[in-house]
């Protein structure tokens, strides 16, 4: 492992991952928590993106604008996320402020109250934000696509929740939630940039201190399954999400799936845009990308075109997944690779990037992976390698997901048709 990352498990469980940053005059710290959409039962669907947003409205000893003054004081920024198998809580600040960053941070994962007013006015706040969601089709598509891969599972289900669950979710609901899952075994404290690994220990056992020690409830297996959505709009595009079962963090194709992606879908001039924006001029935006979970994934295409166009657009795609299957060049395989390698060197750049590898790859591997680890593996992928990743991929049951005006998309038959042929 690099010599400028340190990594600590404290007695409670909570594991404390640094990088020193000598070049920079900034630092980056956050709490990743291994719990997410999939971990949600269905009635308490969105619970964890509630309380993602009620942890910054309020504290014991601070209130929801105590908060925001005290990291805009000093010139600092505050954020979060939550996804399907993580929430995250970070800042970033001048490096004389992480002694603050880690107190903030802290004493919203571990003192927050969940007032009643603020809660009724997240409530709202968060069902706009759905609202806003449920008016993007180029947004709302994926989660129309994840609930037709992964139906009637958590990993299905959308990451705002839904309307109704929305409205009933109480207090007791998402402080019992908080205590379930946000255990000290569950969490990684990440730092990066300008600062020392002992001292951040030290902070993170001071700030956060009570977390529970016991561990959350096992999560359920993702199962990919695959389907169609359709939901006829009155737009002026077809928004298209085509997918497959992807692969894992730990599944051996991991990076030749990810070169796959690339050369695919993952740029300018990849095939999915050479060939059906540039030289059809069949759509605006055309891209691949591969999701990895913890035990399952998927590989999805997007593309937004004219309903004129989609009849066209949906068997230039599948001939596109049908030839990377047999045909895969050298060339384009060293510029999905040297594409891969800029990005990910290039991440690392960044205090705030560098915190949430360093904790996803604690949560995933158990262990920092090594920038020359990874290097290693993207250099070992061969030609074969790729084409073999696509027969694997796109021989599986097809997910289909289409909004707007439909009725000239083909439907799943014709596609599982076209790949077998």
């Amino acid at each position: 492992m690099n010599d400028a990352i340190r990594v600590t498990t404290l007695p409670s469980g909570l594991t404390v991952v640094t990088e020193t940053m000598d070049r920079v005059e900034t630092v980056s710290i956050g709490a990743y928590v291994a719990s997410g959409t999939r971990n949600e039962t269905a009635e308490q669907n969105g619970v964890s993106h509630f309380l993602e947003h009620m942890a910054f409205k309020g504290t014991e000893r601070r209130t929801a604008a105590d908060i925001a003054e005290a990291v805009e004081n000093v010139g600092g920024h505050i954020n979060a996320y939550t996804a399907r198998e993580q929430t995250a809580y970070y800042v970033k600040l001048l490096k004389d402020d992480l002694a603050l960053g880690a107190d903030i941070i802290g004493d919203i994962l571990t003192h927050s109250t969940f007032e009643p007013e603020e809660l009724e006015r997240e409530r709202g706040v968060i069902l706009q934000e759905i609202g806003q969601a449920n008016d993007t089709p180029d947004d709302i598509i994926f989660d129309h696509f994840q609930q037709a891969a992964f139906p009637g599972q958590p990993m299905g289900r959308p990451v705002l929740g839904t309307d109704d669950i929305i409205r009933r979710l109480s207090r007791h609901d998402i402080s019992g939630y908080m205590r379930a899952h946000y255990a000290a075994g569950n969490v990684v404290v990440a730092a990066a940039g300008a600062l020392q690994h002992d001292t951040v220990v030290e902070l993170a056992k001071q700030h956060f201190g009570d977390l529970p020690s016991k561990m959350p409830p096992a999560i359920a297996a993702g199962r990919y399954e695959g389907g169609e959505f359709r939901e006829g709009r009155d737009l002026d595009q077809v928004h298209l999400v085509l997918g497959f079962p992807g692969v894992s963090y730990a599944d051996p194709d991991y990076y030749p799936v990810l070169l796959l992606s690339t050369l695919l879908g993952g740029g300018m001039s990849s095939r999915l845009f050479q060939e059906i924006r540039e030289k059809r001029g069949l759509v605006y935006s055309i891209y691949s990308f591969a999701a990895p979970y913890m035990d399952s994934g998927l590989f999805g295409i997007y593309a937004g075109t004219g309903e004129d166009e989609a009849a066209e657009l949906v068997p230039v795609t599948l001939e596109e997944l049908h030839r990377v299957q047999r045909d895969v060049h050298e060339d384009e395989v060293r510029r999905a690779r040297t594409q891969t390698r800029a990005s990910l060197v290039m991440s690392l750049e960044s205090t705030g990037s560098r915190c949430e590898q360093l904790a996803r790859q604690i949560q995933v591997f158990g262990r920092v992976v090594p920038l020359a680890e990874t290097l290693a593996k993207l250099e070992a992928v061969s030609v074969d390698d790729v084409r073999r990743a696509a027969a694997r991929l796109f021989r599986g049951r097809p997910t289909l997901a289409a909004l707007g005006p439909t009725e000239r998309v083909p439907g799943l038959p014709h596609i599982s048709d076209r790949l077998a042929a």
